[in-house]
């Protein structure tokens, strides 16, 4: 173990602390500290606050006294310097959240069951893509699983949580992919350790539809901007432009902008800017009084779902505005809602509960359950231009 601590020179709340760090990993330092006993809330970004008193027992139980310019030193040789703006924590509604870096052939990727059972043909194919875009896979221990008394599960919610747990704390699985979607992801949101998963720093996550619920949980808790793209099961057989365009936003980003490749119709005319938020309608509202809501105010909204009469969209919809969710937003994006009725239904009952609001608007974004489905970062601030027809990015997804 390699652990370095200052001297006790940094004053606060009338006393002075010392800094404990690791130059190796933050589990390293995570394990040190509890062996002390030193409480998991003095941990701050890269190092934990130790008072002045505390000083002489942690450097006899191991830590190297090193002076302050040096222990700084070290952990940004070892990549582990986390300066405030790349803190992962929560942060106001309409920020831009913290981004992952992109990624790279031989990058090690995890791939997960966060909700359903997955369809083994279909997840294998998905796989395939994955390997050829030169990303080595991991598979979790219940990816290929179902659970036996309730079968619309992929494993108990503690395993499915776990399985997420240990692909985030993994220091060499650099994206997390979800292999489908389903239901089951807020049964397990609850039992996700964010302490956790903070220190363990960035990294990208892709999903969508009930995956929209760790899309929300993670902005909260965390304030990481996150992936509403294809699910693993659907690279396999999708649409060859959501496949390079998830792949282009994940290695080129820069190259991935223009989430409207062709313009798509106007409902509320005018231009938005803001960071995007959003997912699956029936998931949105679902979340809606839970500690991981994340809502609309100052961002630009997208919005999909899928095989949804369209009585129940009206519901969940008019629960969003009576809640207070829309309060705020510059301007919404609606995707795809298939099996959800007609295209003029739908057209209809989105001009009468959502149109009111008076923001830039527009309808038929290649987003959501339908062949073409464009990865969107959400947290990621963007261009809503309403009188063009298009939504472009204003920064790359990824570092």
């Amino acid at each position: 173990m390699t652990l370095l601590i200052d001297p006790p020179n940094s004053p606060g709340h009338g006393r002075f602390w010392s800094h404990l760090a690791s130059d190796e990993s933050f589990d390293e330092l995570h394990r040190f500290a509890a062996g002390l006993g030193i409480p998991q809330r003095g941990f701050d970004r890269d190092h934990y606050d130790i008072p002045a008193e505390r000083y002489e027992q942690v450097v006899a139980a191991g830590a190297e006294p090193v002076s302050s310019r040096e222990l700084i030193r070290r952990l940004e040789a070892a990549g582990l310097r986390r300066r405030k703006a790349q803190v992962l924590r929560p942060r106001r509604p309409g920020q831009s959240l913290v981004r992952a870096r992109r990624l790279r052939p031989g990058d090690t990727v995890a791939v997960l069951a966060p909700a359903g059972p997955v369809p083994e043909d279909r997840l294998d194919a998905g796989l395939e893509v994955l390997r050829s875009w030169g990303l080595v896979v991991r598979e979790m221990p219940h990816l290929r699983g179902r659970l036996d008394d309730l079968g619309y599960l992929a494993a108990t919610d503690a395993s499915r949580a776990a399985d997420l747990m240990a692909a985030w704390g993994d220091p060499d699985v650099a994206a997390v992919f979800c292999a489908r979607g389903g239901y089951g992801v807020h049964r397990m949101v609850d039992l996700l350790d964010w302490v956790s998963l903070a220190s363990a720093g960035p990294k990208a996550l892709v999903g969508f539809s009930d995956v929209t619920a760790l899309h929300q949980a993670f902005a909260a808790m965390l304030g990481i901007s996150t992936i509403h793209g294809p699910v693993v099961t659907s690279l396999g057989a999708g649409d060859e432009e959501s496949r390079s365009h998830l792949r282009a936003l994940l290695f080129e980003p820069e190259s991935a902008l223009v989430l409207t490749p062709e313009p798509v119709d106007t409902l509320v005319p005018g231009r938005a800017q803001g960071v995007l938020v959003g997912g699956n309608v029936a998931l949105l509202a679902a979340e809606v009084g839970t500690s991981t809501a994340v809502p609309a105010a100052e961002c630009i909204v997208v919005l999909e779902d899928v095989d949804e009469s369209p009585y129940r969209l009206d519901r969940m919809l008019t629960h969003l505005l009576r809640s207070g969710w829309f309060d705020g937003v510059r301007g919404v994006a609606v995707g795809q809602f298939s099996g959800c009725g007609s295209e003029a239904s739908l057209r209809r009952l989105v001009e009468d509960r959502i149109a009111p609001l008076g923001v830039p608007m527009l309808f038929g974004v290649p987003i959501g359950h339908s062949d073409r489905n464009l990865a969107v970062p959400f947290g990621v601030p963007a261009l809503l231009d309403a009188d063009a027809g298009t939504l472009t990015l204003r920064d790359p997804a990824l570092l």
